[in-house]
């Protein structure tokens, strides 16, 4: 199946960590990879957890805007949380709520150990559909 990978302006360059942000199919269906608190370098924005998970869906809207999307086109959350609680939920359930109000996409949340980078406490990737 034909592909297009996508790297947009606005996101750090994942490259040389081994992965691309967006894979458009053939189809109808975009993938998004894991998006984090991360500003345009690569960065971590704060070690503040609810900071986190806001950048991280600033990030994915950054990439659906890329693949020509909205928020409104995404079907499916995967979502990694290090040392997951009921308070962290908490925070993504109401961020979650702003974007996408009472009919939010599936949404799989998995805690932890710890992601990628130091620091990292949230993560978030998703599939959509045009």
């Amino acid at each position: 199946m034909p592909h297009e990978i996508i790297n947009p302006d606005g996101l750090a360059d994942p490259v040389s960590y081994g992965y691309s942000h967006i894979a458009r199919t053939s189809g109808d269906v975009i993938f998004i990879a894991g998006q984090y608190a991360a500003d345009p370098d690569g960065q971590l924005v704060s070690p503040d957890f609810a900071a986190q998970v806001r950048q991280s869906l600033a990030n994915l809207g950054v990439a659906l805007r890329a693949a020509g999307l909205g928020f409104e086109h995404v079907v499916r959350l995967g979502t990694y949380v290090v040392d997951h609680d009921l308070d962290k939920l908490a925070v993504i359930g109401e961020q979650i709520a702003e974007i996408w109000g009472p009919k939010p996409p599936t949404q799989t949340l998995l805690g932890v150990a710890s992601l990628a980078l130091p620091g990292m406490l949230f993560e978030i990737d998703a599939v959509a559909v045009q």
